[in-house]
């Protein structure tokens, strides 16, 4: 078996047998740093439009503007690419505040797709506090559900190129922060108390964020038809009144929700897509991207706008420098991210089959942590790390550290590894991403320092550059 293993390891290397051009990686790195763009897309994306969530008429926006863009660049055959997603949603209006025994405006954001609330509604809130609802006064009630919080998000994902570097377990690894993926057999906990209220005609849903320092993490579903107003407060905020009941002191909150939904689309949702030409292996495509979609409690900076300006930067970079790859080089922004990876599952199930699949050579996505590109998970792949580390040598003077082995899940490479294929995520910063940006209202452009872009829009043409000029495709997974 260790035979069969270095035979195939050899055999890969050679069939990737390829110069280094650092000719072309001097072109790519001036490029970027002399000449850079991502900034107002950017900006475009995270001031002039802001919170983009998916289907939602500021989605809808991003993608056109991306597909400009990407068309004013040259590139060919820049398009939006529908897909059935269901209903898009905005917040229009929301008050959150106690009112007695003092006043007190709160920190709070209605989860997304929430029904509006009928009117303003003032009343005492009724604490569960671990009761069945069935065992309380809910109708017609602001119900707070939980007890007291005290399990806060107060550590980010481990830092790979820290020396102290201990290796993600594949359960952070593949879920860190995130409520999406595949879900169990059965309703959760939260999800069963929510449709206890929804039939006891609960008014509205209040619920406590993990996060701490007035950082709410705020996501949300489209319950459809019946579902119940539900908001997510800072949890300092929401303890502050769990206290107070838990002592007998009255309290009187005033809430107004107000949403909208959107159906004139067909429910549907969108990628952008463009390409760079190749040349004698055109009909094989290597593909960089990154979603565009967000969550709505803020602009959504490092989840993704920075990752959707660093690939529309990449491509850009590659056509304005004059690149001719051999295989076409194809870019996407995805949108339902967010809420299950959908986008990327809908290009897969519509594109990447038959002979498509077999032409398709690798996909590398940007998303989880900001800042420049340090390196690869290498989805545990080992046929592909004397390549990466190849390719990875000569930006070490750009800021690049290593590649490790380890898989990184929950975004939309995840897409391309299930479906076959060879799909990569980089080693960006996690420095106050989970316990302070990651799908929470602090996900500002406070939080990204733009000229970083330049370095990680490099990194990704330069990859993207090799595996298109590459003599064979990259390893399939096993």
């Amino acid at each position: 078996m260790h035979r069969t293993a270095i035979g195939f390891l050899t055999c890969a290397l050679l069939a990737h047998a390829q110069t280094v051009d650092l000719g072309m990686l001097s072109k790519i790195r001036a490029e970027a740093v002399d000449h850079p763009q991502a900034e107002p897309v950017f900006d475009m994306f995270a001031i002039t439009i802001g919170p983009r969530l998916t289907a939602s008429p500021a989605h809808k926006r991003a993608a056109e503007y991306a597909r400009q863009r990407l068309e004013s660049y040259g590139l060919s055959n820049a398009r939006l690419e529908p897909w059935h997603f269901g209903r898009g949603w905005t917040l229009e209006k929301l008050t959150v505040e106690m009112i007695e025994p003092r006043y007190f405006p709160l920190i709070a954001y209605a989860d997304a797709w929430s029904p509006s609330t009928s009117g303003e509604i003032t009343g005492a809130p009724v604490w569960l506090n671990g009761k069945p609802p069935e065992q309380a006064p809910v109708k017609g009630a602001i119900v707070m559900t939980d007890p007291i919080m005290t399990n806060f998000v107060r550590k980010d994902r481990p830092q790979p190129d820290d020396p102290n570097y201990v290796p993600m377990s594949a359960a952070y690894a593949t879920s860190a922060g995130r409520g999406r993926g595949a879900r169990g057999n059965g309703p959760t906990p939260a999800q069963r108390i929510a449709q206890l209220l929804r039939e006891a005609q609960a008014a509205v849903i209040l619920k406590p964020s993990r996060g701490e320092h007035g950082t709410v993490f705020v996501q949300g579903r489209d319950n459809g038809p019946g579902a119940i107003p539900t908001i997510t407060l800072a949890a300092e905020h929401y303890n502050m009144i769990a206290r107070m009941l838990e002592q007998n002191v009255p309290v009187k909150l005033r809430i107004d929700v107000q949403t909208k939904y959107y159906d004139s689309d067909n429910g549907n949702a969108y990628n952008v897509l463009a390409e760079l030409p190749g040349s004698d292996l055109r009909d094989e495509a290597v593909m960089i991207g990154g979603h565009l979609d967000c969550w709505h409690a803020a602009v959504g900076a490092t989840d993704n706008a920075d990752g959707a300006a660093t690939v529309i930067e990449a491509i850009r970079i590659l056509k304005s420098i004059g690149a001719r790859p051999r295989r076409t080089i194809r870019v996407a922004l995805w949108g339902g991210e967010e809420q299950g990876l959908l986008g990327s599952k809908a290009w897969i199930a519509e594109h990447l089959k038959g002979a498509e699949k077999e032409k398709f050579d690798v996909y590398f996505n940007i998303d989880n942590g900001t800042g420049p590109i340090y390196g690869w998970y290498l989805q545990n792949m080992e046929a592909v790390k004397p390549l990466f580390d190849a390719w990875l040598e000569p930006l070490k003077n750009f800021g690049a550290r290593r590649n490790i082995i380890e898989p990184v899940g929950s975004t939309d490479h995840i897409s391309f590894t299930d479906a076959g294929v060879p799909g990569f995520n980089p080693i960006q910063s996690y420095v106050n991403y989970d316990v302070r940006t990651h799908h929470t209202n602090m996900d500002t452009v406070d939080r990204v320092d733009v000229k970083e872009l330049q370095q990680a829009a490099a990194a990704m043409a330069w990859f993207a550059w090799n595996a298109a000029m590459a003599d064979a495709k990259i390893p399939r997974p096993n």
